[in-house]
């Protein structure tokens, strides 16, 4: 099926809807998304708890100043939290240097499997291929690492210029930039992370390479660039809402804590999680079924016409 001129064009997002109806229809596409990320996320927080305790088990609170923070002055409690965080840095740096490179590892090997299973199941007639998605998956992850990297830096400046130990910490010049960067980057990442996104479809519809799936996915021509990129942003943008939504379903009991006890929030806060992880595990496959459709609209045609069968 190819884009007819004589039709209005139809935004991306009107056919978002259109597909966000396709995935519900089909639980089990959602449920086997869910199954790979979860297979590695809940290995990878167990291991974070234990070395969370080993490390407090080393140096613990009482004696680094956690638990004498003044809560009701959040400008002396912040200098407070900082140098806290200095007494535990370098346990963490220790941790971290082997933990990201075995979590990486372990991510591109489990997002290939899982990516192309979805794949393979969105569309049955395209050839398996774990190895090439890998590949796609670790170039994804170099770019989320440098994303990230610039983010954190950015913060890192903007606490060093509004709060320091020798003054009064402004922190609500620190909550602005704070708030400003963190979305400015999380849109960047929705802007650049695109051809990450559309190469595993390349890869595995039109029979490429992973290097040739990734160069491919600047050329796929100016409409439907635009569709993909409009498609992205508004993910990012569902993610933003998924993330407040899941806020207020854990604030919302908090008035009623002493009725329903302090327990109950637990449950609460865990019920939220589940649900902002569910929901943006579905929305991940919502993404991947408009990818499909929007390369049946501009590319199947011209690609069966290259190659014929």
């Amino acid at each position: 099926m190819t884009a007819d001129p004589a039709t209005p064009p139809v935004r991306a997002t009107q056919r978002l809807v259109d597909q966000m109806g396709w995935a519900f229809r089909r639980p089990s596409l959602t449920i086997l998304e869910i199954a790979w990320r979860w297979i590695f996320g809940i290995p990878l927080l167990a291991i974070c708890w234990h070395q969370g305790t080993k490390i407090l088990a080393a140096l613990p609170p009482d004696s680094t100043g956690m638990k004498d923070l003044d809560t009701q002055n959040p400008w002396v409690a912040a200098v407070q939290l900082a140098d806290v965080w200095g007494r535990y840095a370098s346990l963490v740096a220790h941790v971290l240097a082997w933990l990201i490179p075995a979590a990486s590892a372990a991510w591109i090997v489990l997002s290939g499997l899982g990516r192309s299973l979805v794949l393979k199941r969105l569309e049955p007639q395209v050839r398996f291929r774990p190895l090439a998605m890998m590949a796609l998956q670790a170039g994804w992850l170099i770019i989320l690492g440098l994303v990230f990297s610039g983010w954190l830096h950015s913060i890192q400046w903007v606490a060093s210029t509004h709060i320091s130990s020798t003054g009064e910490a402004d922190l609500i010049g620190y909550s602005i930039w704070a708030i400003f960067l963190s979305l400015g980057f999380f849109t960047l990442w929705a802007l650049v992370s695109w051809p990450f996104a559309v190469a595993p479809m390349l890869l595995l519809l039109e029979e490429r390479g992973a290097l040739s799936a990734f160069g491919g996915s600047f050329r796929l021509g100016r409409t439907f660039n635009s569709k993909l990129m409009e498609v992205n942003l508004v993910m990012g943008i569902v993610k933003l809402a998924l993330i407040v939504l899941a806020m207020v379903f854990s604030a919302a009991p908090l008035p009623f804590s002493d009725e329903l006890g302090p327990d109950s929030m637990h449950f609460v806060f865990a019920g939220a999680t589940i649900f902002y992880l569910v929901a943006s595990d579905y929305f991940h496959v919502v993404h991947l079924k408009s990818f499909v459709e929007f390369w049946r609209t501009f590319r199947s045609e011209r690609i069966e016409t290259i190659n014929p069968s």
